[in-house]
């Protein structure tokens, strides 16, 4: 059976490559995505040391991490636009060295403000990186080693996010945080280097294009709006506050606005007709809801395990750490699997394995030890596999090759996005849960008034303990039980979630010859 035409190469280009020159390609193209994905969690668990070392409070210090995100949000959809104009090449091999000088200028910034604006910069200029790395492996390996090329793209945009914290928590901790932006130097200009030197005779052709000022503008307005709507509305209470409210709306209608501009232009900067095509809608929307809901439980774990647990978020980010050992072991296996299976059913895999490592923490409680904790997070390791590699070829199947540049951004953009709203909406329903059910404890302690509820309280006293003290302990239980059993309302919602999104994804045509005319009928 035939690779599915997830791969095609781009029309007038060399042929694939191969021995050394694939494997260093290949290096150096997951290096540089490693290096960018790194970059948007890094910082996270760096914030009190940046705020404290510039003088400025944590609320003005997370505008270290929400200026990237905008800025990124905002190019990642330019990536196709930016192909046509520029190369592939070109393109990537500049993102990868202005990433570089930027990351410099970070760690030497002496300021909040100049900080900000480096980190923007920094942000703008990674936003081709993940789309054209994606397009380069693609065009660099035989159709038939299409799915070891995607193999190997995923296994980089998952294990980063997670690696983020944990090394840039060990580099805050033991030298110093300008060094988790200088560590990019190196890595930047070695993987730009290398990645110039392999593809430089392999450039796509170019035409020049006019700008589209109008759609640019919209899209900075209501990305903009929407990613700061995101970052600040957990601090503002949401729409509680008219900031908050005054950014929904201004998104809103910038969105609306962009939609029915980029589908009446001639030349839009972002190519919205790919979503006529039942697979790259499919695709990129069963994608996008499961980065979602994967990201938004990558950050609530680690948060229980500091916040309530009483781990550090070096040991957190441990716990964390082992998810990659069976998504790497796996990945060849899915690798090879993507030519000859319907992605659709390795989707549902995928799907499924998740359901269940989320059903299994959903019964976590406050006496959970390290082994309880990593059992479903070893297991997640399978599910993260069978996840990137299926859906990508999904997303990808049935397009011309030249319109695959800008089908990555957007699908990219999507699911970076749908990141960062998965975030805002589960630490937000997490907060609400948590509420919810210290309430009702408190009520049932209010209420108990038993012999077993007098003895706790003669046994306290007789530790020599007052009334104040017992009540701060009392307290101090019910908030580690009532965030226990709001996080466990997450993971149980995440499980019927990801069973849920099953359905979504056999909406989408097959992916190989098996079923006639799959190919054909997915461009529709």
């Amino acid at each position: 059976m035939s690779a599915p035409q997830a791969a095609p190469a781009l029309p007038g280009t060399p042929p694939p490559l191969h021995g050394v020159p694939l494997a260093l390609g290949t290096f150096a193209l997951s290096l540089a995505t490693f290096m960018n994905v790194l970059d948007s969690s890094i910082a996270n668990v760096s914030l009190p040391a940046i705020s404290g070392d510039l003088g400025v409070s944590p609320n003005q210090g997370v505008w270290v991490i929400t200026s990237f995100a905008v800025a990124n949000a905002i190019s990642v959809p330019l990536t196709g636009w930016l192909t046509q104009r520029i190369g592939m090449v070109r393109l990537f091999t500049s993102s990868v060295l202005l990433f570089t000088l930027a990351s410099w200028l970070c760690g030497l910034a002496p300021s909040i403000e100049l900080l900000i604006l480096f980190r923007v910069i920094q942000g703008a200029v990674a936003g081709p990186m993940i789309p054209l790395s994606q397009t380069l492996l693609l065009q660099s390996y035989p159709k038939a080693k299409a799915g070891m090329a995607l193999a190997v793209w995923s296994m980089t945009v998952l294990v980063a996010p997670v690696m983020g914290p944990l090394l840039g928590g060990w580099i805050t901790d033991n030298i110093s945080w300008p060094w988790i932006f200088y560590i990019n130097v190196p890595i930047g200009l070695f993987a730009a280097g290398l990645t110039w030197s392999i593809y430089r005779d392999r450039e796509s052709a170019t035409r020049k294009l006019p700008i589209d000022v109008v759609g640019l503008s919209l899209l900075v307005i209501w990305v903009g709006a929407l990613q700061i709507m995101l970052d600040k509305g957990r601090e503002l209470d949401w729409f509680h506050s008219g900031e908050i409210v005054t950014l929904a709306v201004v998104s809103a209608i910038g969105f609306v606005v962009f939609i029915v501009w980029e589908l009446t232009d001639e030349h839009p900067v972002v190519d919205l007709t790919l979503f006529r095509r039942r697979n790259f809608w499919t695709g990129t929307l069963s994608m996008s809801v499961g980065y979602g809901l994967f990201f938004g439980n990558v950050v609530i774990l680690p948060l229980w395990l500091q916040l309530y647990m009483g781990y550090t978020a070096t040991d957190a980010g441990w716990v964390l750490a082992p998810v990659g050992v069976l998504a790497i072991l796996c990945m060849p296996f899915v690798g090879k699997s993507v030519s000859t299976v319907d992605a659709r059913w390795l989707s549902t895999v995928s799907f499924v394995i998740f359901a269940l490592v989320m059903w299994m923490r959903s019964w976590f409680n406050t006496d959970a030890d390290i082994e309880t904790i990593l059992v479903p997070t070893v297991i997640q390791g399978i599910a993260t596999a069978f996840f990137f590699v299926p859906l990508v070829a999904l997303t990808l199947s049935g397009l011309e090759p030249d319109r695959i540049p800008a089908a990555t951004g957007l699908s990219n953009f999507v699911r970076i996005t749908a990141g960062a709203i998965g975030t805002s909406v589960m630490t937000t329903l997490w907060d609400s849960r948590t509420a919810l059910h210290h309430a009702h404890l408190t009520e049932r302690i209010g209420d108990a008034t038993g012999v077993a509820a007098a003895d706790a309280f003669a046994r306290m006293r007789a530790q020599g303990l007052d009334t104040e003290q017992i009540a701060a302990y009392v307290n101090l239980l019910i908030d580690r039980q009532a965030a226990m059993l709001g996080a466990n309302d997450i993971f149980a919602g995440s499980a019927v979630l990801f069973l849920l999104m099953i359905g979504l994804v056999w909406l989408a045509r097959p992916t190989h010859h098996g079923a006639a005319g799959a190919d054909a009928g997915a461009a529709h």
